[in-house]
């Protein structure tokens, strides 16, 4: 009887350690299904990552509402260019052929190669698309040889002639293209074109005048009137209107009568020639007084010779 005591009680207390060892169940109403969808599918640490993609968020919405994203773009080139230029990626040679009118640190700037651009991280092609919005360029080549030299192939376009529109004068290339304002005297001895639609045509009509070296040697400027024609004002003042069409045969006509008649000699001030069957010319004002007092003169003596 006593055995049998003391083994329950044995038995009693066993269970009771087991039970105090497990963990408590506390009831309480199965999750929602879609909140058991998401627990699911969901990659586990999704919660950091959303975390963190905040907070990178605010940060980029912060530098750009605060007007320092160039900065920070600018810092963080600098510092990756930093990076590989210790590693051996600095540019240590430039070589850049083709150049005439721009210098090397001028060329470098407008492609924006600076003292802390790394070879690595150069970007050829947006050098070169800089390159070529500078309208005194036409095209450039990009070459990267590692690991520091950089080599840039430009063709420059040539000054042709100055361009006068609205009070402006600018220097411009054969197709037209406006290379810079006029500003200093290295291009004084170029053409001067006026008028609006001048810079597009001033190549063919200058090479036109070209074939008439005796007009060219006296020309001052080509003017275009209402985009449709041109006119000559010669060095001494003299004014030529020339013709919408058949340019090439009126100048032709106006160089053989300097040549015979020594036209750009006369105290004349305008030459017209948009009629095709006859050439108007206008005397200074000296000239016109001194041609009515001649023609007066002539019907004097002729009336005193009549009464005679």
């Amino acid at each position: 009887m006593l055995l049998r005591e003391y083994v329950g009680a044995h038995l009693a207390r066993r269970r009771r350690a087991r039970s105090a060892k497990r963990p408590q169940v506390i009831d309480r109403e199965p999750p929602n299904r879609y909140i058991q969808m998401v627990e699911r599918y969901l990659p586990r640490r999704i919660g950091l990552v959303a975390t963190l993609a905040i907070l990178f968020g605010s940060l980029g919405f912060g530098i750009v509402k605060g007007g320092h994203l160039e900065e920070f773009t600018t810092a963080l080139s600098d510092t990756r260019n930093a990076l590989a230029n210790s590693a051996g990626f600095r540019i240590t040679t430039v070589g850049i052929n083709g150049r005439r009118q721009l210098s090397q640190d001028e060329v470098l700037a407008i492609g924006g190669v600076n003292g802390r651009s790394s070879l690595l991280f150069l970007d050829a092609d947006t050098v070169r698309a800089k390159l070529k919005a500078n309208p005194w360029i036409a095209d450039a080549t990009i070459l990267k040889l590692y690991p520091g030299r950089l080599q840039i192939d430009i063709v420059e376009r040539t000054a042709f002639a100055l361009w006068q529109q609205n009070g402006r004068l600018s220097v411009i290339a054969s197709d037209g293209a406006v290379l810079e304002p006029y500003v200093t005297r290295r291009f004084l001895n170029l053409p001067l074109v006026v008028g609006k639609g001048a810079d597009t045509r001033a190549q063919d009509f200058l090479a036109l005048l070209d074939r008439y070296p005796q007009v060219r040697a006296v020309t001052k400027a080509a003017i275009f009137v209402g985009e449709r024609r041109w006119n000559l004002r010669l060095k001494d003042g003299l004014d030529v209107r020339l013709p919408e069409n058949d340019v090439g045969n009126a100048l032709a006509a106006l160089s053989r009568l300097d040549k015979d008649e020594k036209l750009f000699s006369r105290d004349i001030v305008a030459v017209d020639m948009r009629l095709p069957d006859r050439l108007i010319v206008q005397l200074s004002e000296d000239a016109g007084k001194a041609r009515d007092e001649l023609l007066k003169d002539k019907k004097s003596k002729k009336k005193a010779g009549d009464s005679a």
